[in-house]
């Protein structure tokens, strides 16, 4: 079976916002514990679920630039996630995951800017 770049390309957008969700809403109550732990604000663990949730949704807008923007907002998020993981001295399989859909939300940002 030969899947089309179109399809792969959704089967990300889907992967990313099937974590995103189960990480942030179905499993809350982590994320309230591992911002406590290292230390970082409320507010701040509230901004960063609502622009990752904002994200996910703009991956699936028909508008190209916004699937843009949205995933590279993720990979940006990524990114940071990684960088506290880093500076906590976390281990690598902690980092799996953000390392992953920063990844995965790189190649998304590829692929549909080249449908531009």
């Amino acid at each position: 079976m030969i899947i089309s770049t179109t399809g792969f390309i959704y089967a990300l957008k889907a992967l990313v916002a099937g974590s995103t969700f189960f990480v942030w809403v179905v499993r809350y109550k982590n994320i309230i514990k591992e911002f406590k732990v290292y230390g970082l604000p409320i507010w701040l663990r509230d901004l960063v679920g609502a622009l990752k949730l904002s994200f996910v949704i703009m991956l699936f807008s028909a508008d190209l630039s916004i699937v843009i923007l949205g995933s590279l907002g993720i990979a940006s998020l990524m990114f940071a996630a990684l960088i506290t993981h880093l500076r906590i001295k976390n281990p690598i399989y902690k980092m799996l995951p953000s390392i992953s859909l920063m990844l995965i939300s790189c190649i998304i940002t590829v692929f549909t800017f080249q449908g531009l």
